[in-house]
Parts: C-alpha cells; structure tokens; sequence
C-alpha cells in the first residue's frame, strides 16, 4: 500500500481514538514543545527512545535536493511557530483519492517523549505539473502519539495563494516526481473532532513532493471517481 493511502487510513483510525482528557508534554529545546490544554499540573509522560528506523528515515529528509521546508503560525489550542528543514522532516503526496486536486503531508522531528506533529494540505483543483492561485486547501493537523486531530472539515477555511511544481524525475521516468512549493493561510479555526479546541492556522508555506504514475496511485484516483 502507498503511503498515501497509509495515511489516509491512519487520520480515519486517529479520529475514531480521540478521547477528550489532554495530555502534558514536556517542552524541549528543540523542536518546540507541544502542549495540550487541561492537563492537570505533573510530571509529563515521556515514550520510549526513537528506534534506529525512525532516526534513520528523519536524516534522510524530505527532499533528495536537500530544499524541503514547512513554516507555519498556529494559535489557539497549540502556540507554535514552526520552521522545520529539510533533514527535520518527512514529507509525501500525491494526487487525491477523488482526483479532485493533491494531497501533501509533512511529519516533524520526533520527540523523546514520542510525540510528533503532522500537517496534512488537501489541495482542491490542481493538477500534476500545473502551477494554480488561490486554490481552496482542506487542512488536518495530527499530533501523533497525543491522541489529538484537528481538521478543517472543509476547503473554505484555508487557501494557498500560489503553487508551483518543479519536476524532479527524470523524462519518461514512472513514476513521476516533483517538488511541491506553495505558501497560503487560513481565515477560520481548525477543531477537534468533538469541536471542543480549536486552532488557527495563520499563515503557512512549504516546498514538500507529490508522486504522479503509480499504479496504486491511479487505482485510488480511479475508486474515487
């Protein structure tokens, strides 16, 4: 299975596990901390270590050219001012399940208390190796191993103001690769799934991949339809 669609499956399956007590994490020097609101005063919980795998997968970046990148302003629930590199982050995408545009994810640094943030961009009417503005955006943000997700649950609440594609594949190559570029915001909150937190992602841009030209890929875009 592509890991687009593992992703898929993986925002159904948090959403049904979100339960309404918060979890405390405690702050790091880097990246910033994750807090979540309510938690009664105590020692944070911390998971184990990161394996071998999972620190191998981060050195190896978003972007073999080394320029990937996601910044984002988020308020409300979470207080955060990320700025994630190339070599911080694991990134994917691909065409929607409907073929109705594309679908990006970026994972940030792994925590040691193994929590890690993940932002999810459903873009709405662009296509493989098309440039596009104002483009209506669904936004999902995932705060994995903290039994949190917020989603827009809906594309009119977040825009990208422009987008652009770089191809990095090869001619004729399958399946095809580009590097994603885009920067955009959001006028209205994100929510939790029982709407009792809210955040608001303000301002965004990222450089991240889609991959064009897989057979599993067009199979989901065909299902879709």
């Amino acid at each position: 299975m592509p890991r687009s669609a593992i992703l898929a499956v993986a925002i159904l399956g948090l959403a049904a596990s979100v339960r309404a007590p918060a979890l405390s994490a405690q702050p790091a020097a880097s990246p910033p901390p994750i807090v979540m609101p309510g938690a009664a005063p105590g020692p944070a919980v911390s998971g184990p270590a990161p394996a071998p795998a999972a620190k191998a997968t981060a050195a190896s970046g978003c972007l073999p050219t080394g320029n990937g990148y996601l910044r984002a302003r988020i308020r409300g629930a979470l207080d955060l001012d990320l700025d994630w590199r190339n070599a911080q982050i694991e990134c994917d995408g691909g065409p929607r399940a409907d073929g109705s545009g594309i679908r990006l994810s970026f994972a940030g640094p792994l925590r040691s208390d193994g929590r890690r943030l993940r932002m999810v961009f459903g873009v709405n009417a662009v296509y493989e190796g098309r440039s596009g503005r104002a483009l209506p955006t669904n936004l999902t943000v995932i705060v994995e191993g903290g039994q949190r997700l917020y989603a827009t649950r809906g594309e009119d609440r977040c825009t990208v103001d422009s987008l652009n594609q770089q191809r990095l594949s090869n001619p004729g190559a399958k399946p095809r690769s580009y590097r994603i570029v885009a920067r955009g915001f959001c006028v209205a909150p994100a929510s939790t799934l029982n709407d009792a937190e809210h955040i608001l992602v303000s301002s965004f841009d990222f450089a991240g991949t889609a991959v064009f030209g897989t057979a599993a890929l067009e199979d989901l875009v065909n299902v879709g339809k």
